[in-house]
């Protein structure tokens, strides 16, 4: 009995001892691809390789509208008017918005506690307010899913974009792949698709309006003029004039 405990003891340190190492070589893996974006723009992230399977499967092709364009050529309207309606503590936080964070977690929690009155009910989706660093982290390396391993993911990734990438490459990065529509992806696409212009054009209520749609693009896309989408557009542009830009 005592070298059979002691022959699973020794296993169960050396699992552990592998599985430690294996999330180590993970992180530094992340680690490695946010240094690389200080020199090199990100080709595509893990949300649209995920979105062009999905186009290809259930359409049989994949269409796609995205072209990079550097911080200059991206009107600062634009960029204000995200930050206003994404993070407007992001000029000054580290990647994570605490205060949302608590509240968020108190929202799971009561969420929690009522589905466990419900047997058979399903666990309860991790939701938390993301900053901008934060949804760029989960697009560029991880999949969609609300869970706490998830979760504790992106805040690794988060810290690292915050540590080796300045608050502007951040943005830059950002506004060039964040999805605003169905394959559209990235500012000068969006520009281009929604007013016909580029995006170092856009004014300030283009660029308020193109805001309101990130949260869920694929269904303002439809009616991205509608009364909702001015109404909303019209609040953040009365914000923009007192956001900061990195």
């Amino acid at each position: 009995m005592g070298r059979a405990w002691r022959r699973a003891r020794t296993e169960a340190v050396r699992l552990l001892v592998l599985a430690l190492l294996a999330f180590v070589a993970l992180q530094l893996y992340f680690a490695a691809r946010v240094a690389l974006m200080t020199v090199v723009d990100p080709a595509s992230t893990s949300f649209q390789r995920s979105e062009a399977w999905r186009l290809l499967t259930t359409r049989g092709r994949i269409v796609w509208s995205q072209t990079w364009v550097d911080d200059a050529r991206i009107s600062a309207h634009l960029k204000r008017a995200v930050i206003a309606s994404e993070d407007a503590g992001f000029v000054e936080h580290s990647g994570v918005e605490w205060d949302a964070i608590e509240k968020a977690w108190e929202r799971n929690l009561r969420e929690l506690a009522r589905r466990q009155q419900r047997p058979g009910a399903r666990p309860p989706r991790v939701v938390g307010g993301s900053t901008i660093t934060q949804q760029l982290a989960k697009n560029l390396f991880l999949d969609s899913e609300r869970t706490l391993v998830r979760k504790a993911q992106e805040f690794v990734v988060t810290q690292w974009l915050e540590l080796l990438l300045s608050k502007r490459r951040i943005l830059e990065i950002y506004l060039n792949h964040v999805e605003w529509g169905e394959g559209v992806f990235g500012a000068q696409a969006a520009a281009r698709h929604y007013f016909r212009v580029d995006a170092a054009q856009l004014g300030v209520m283009p660029a308020a309006q193109l805001a309101v749609m990130l949260p869920a693009p694929k269904r303002f896309e439809k009616r991205p003029d509608s009364a909702y989408v001015r109404g909303r557009a019209a609040t953040i542009a009365a914000r923009m004039g007192a956001v900061e830009l990195p």
